[in-house]
């Protein structure tokens, strides 16, 4: 009984090595001093866990006496061992744990060559291949970028043009019945609340896309896979790899991009890849460069909309290096440990609730704040300030949101666009980019974008409702149609659409307002709206994840630096062309 109670094997130490040895010894010696941690925690145990930076042991000591002054020692332990082996004293930890429990069971276990590798285990050499794994990785991205991007434009359109339709026509019929059509009424509800609502819902395919995508990623489980192959390619700009897919989600759309931060742990690489995310040229954004690509570069649109995309990851890897140097310089990036999870078989009742839960997590926290800003817009438009209008029946020549935009068309007259129809242009992208279009349309007197005339006669409730219900269906086919572009193929290429007035109604606009050089303007149009503010609903999700004080500093710094880089376009472009 006396041996099994006082057992003459010695209790096990596993040797960290010389350097780190001495350093875990003086920290228990400083340990050993105070009686009140002993009693709570072993020494040696402690030392080491003071030497991994444990931050719930150093909660602990916090309240426990002599415990400041013990976390003071094993900092200056930690900083020496950090700069003598030039890596993080947690990795070297956990990799000496890991090399001996490797030699243990090298030395324990046989293993025949049949049962030695798993089927998991031969996937993940492909999956997580040093140079494989990149090129995989990013096709997986590719696919869940079309499919965000393309497979749910048909949808996106269809709820579009029933908002934009049917549901405008029944309003103001509805509003007709009881007395107030025509009315200020009228214009708030059509021009405010159901062009700020639709403008939300359009979002919804785009949302449901992702999180479909998403939710296949994480419950098959190559998601880990993922974000390990891309760990030390975004450590380079001080990102960890799981930062990768909200900023290659963020070309499909800002805002599921930067809900998609939450799949990070970390909060700062949480709030920078936040900060990053806008700078990935989304989807909404590219009405606006194959408008201005057909007008000023109809030789080179394409290379002017792929160059485009490409200064903004430039622009987002350049931003990220000078946050990580400078505000988050003294944060250290966390060591990637995980452990991968086995393959499965997702389930139509998980990835349907992920993807619900989700999409209805964004309605419920951008829907106000989207309302609240169109219905300013759309006051602004209603009140006149000049001429004979009156409230809601006003030129927009003559109304404040001209007078607003006036306003501010001298600041951007550096950048070569220095008028209100311009400027009034970006006010309304900054509630949604899809908007700037419209705008440029109703400003320059175009009512039809497309060239195509006007039904002249209603629709009556029935026409419509059938109508809603083929144009689904036809969404439905032509969702199904667009599956092959997911791989680069384009088995059903769209008609040409036909020349709009609107064209040369803006290089007018911008031949007049850069002094003869409406190329150069038109550049730094299109490089002021990849840059500055995506919308009002990425706003809002900013505001919901990274917090009021970091949305500001986005919303800043994007303003700031749009009109620096439109700016340096614009007047490097005149030098370089002599003018």
């Amino acid at each position: 009984m006396h041996t099994l109670e006082t057992p003459s094997v010695a209790p096990f130490i596993l040797d960290y090595g010389r350097d780190i040895e001495v350093e875990i010894s003086r920290v228990a010696v400083e340990i050993g001093r105070y009686p009140a941690i002993t009693k709570q925690f072993p020494a040696r145990w402690l030392a080491v866990k003071l030497l991994e930076q444990d931050s719930d042991i150093q909660q602990q000591l916090l309240t426990i006496t002599g415990g400041p002054a013990v976390l003071t020692h094993a900092q200056i332990s930690y900083a020496q061992l950090s700069t003598q082996l030039g890596e993080d004293v947690d990795v070297i930890l956990a990799d000496r744990r890991y090399s001996w429990i490797h030699a243990l069971v090298k030395q324990s276990v046989t293993c025949t060559n049949d049962d030695r590798y798993t089927l998991s285990d031969k996937i993940d050499r492909v999956l997580t291949h040093r140079v494989w794994g990149i090129f995989i990785f990013l096709s997986a991205m590719w696919v869940v970028f079309k499919l965000t991007a393309d497979v749910s434009a048909p949808y996106v359109d269809w709820i579009g043009a029933v908002i934009s339709g049917p549901l405008t026509r029944w309003t103001i019929t509805l509003l007709q019945v009881v007395g107030v059509g025509g009315t200020w009424l009228e214009s708030l509800l059509v021009d405010g609340v159901i062009a700020g609502v639709g403008g939300l819902l359009v979002f919804v395919p785009v949302l449901m896309a992702l999180y479909l995508a998403m939710a296949l990623l994480e419950d098959s489980g190559y998601m880990a896979r993922a974000a390990f192959v891309m760990d030390s390619l975004m450590n380079r700009i001080g990102l960890q790899g799981k930062s990768f897919l909200p900023l290659m989600v963020g070309f499909g759309c800002s805002v599921p991009a930067i809900y998609a931060t939450r799949t990070l742990e970390n909060e700062k690489d949480r709030i920078l890849t936040g900060l990053l995310v806008p700078f990935m040229s989304c989807g909404a954004r590219l009405p606006v460069y194959v408008l201005f690509g057909a007008i000023f570069f109809p030789q080179y649109a394409g290379v002017v909309v792929f160059g485009l995309y490409l200064l903004g990851i430039g622009t987002a890897v350049l931003i990220g290096i000078i946050l990580r140097k400078t505000t988050f310089q003294d944060d250290e990036i966390s060591a990637f440990v995980m452990e991968l999870p086995p393959y499965r078989l997702p389930t139509l009742k998980s990835i349907w609730f992920h993807m619900w839960q989700r999409t209805k997590a964004f309605l419920e926290s951008a829907w106000t704040l989207i309302l609240a800003v169109s219905v300013v817009i759309w006051l602004l438009m209603a009140v006149p300030v000049q001429g004979e209008n009156s409230f809601a029946d006003t030129n927009v020549d003559d109304s404040l949101y001209a007078a607003v935009a006036g306003s501010i068309a001298p600041v951007l007259k550096p950048l070569g666009f220095g008028n209100w129809q311009s400027s009034g242009a970006l006010i309304s992208g900054f509630v949604a980019k899809e908007v700037v279009v419209s705008t440029l349309a109703q400003v320059y007197g175009v009512e039809d974008v497309g060239g195509e005339e006007t039904a002249v006669v209603a629709p009556t409730f029935f026409e419509d409702l059938t109508a809603i219900i083929t144009s689904f269906v036809t969404a439905t086919i032509d969702t199904i149609k667009s599956l092959p572009l997911i791989i680069g193929i384009n088995l059903f290429p769209a008609e040409e659409a036909p020349p709009s007035d609107l064209m040369q109604a803006i290089y007018t606009g911008f031949y007049t307002t850069s002094g003869g050089y409406p190329a150069l303007a038109a550049l730094s149009f299109m490089v002021f709206v990849l840059i500055y503010t995506p919308c009002m609903v990425a706003v809002s999700a900013e505001k919901q994840e990274l917090g009021v004080k970091w949305m500001w500093v986005s919303i800043i710094g994007q303003l700031t630096l749009a009109w620096m880089m439109a700016f340096l376009f614009f007047q490097v472009g005149k030098l370089v062309l002599g003018g």
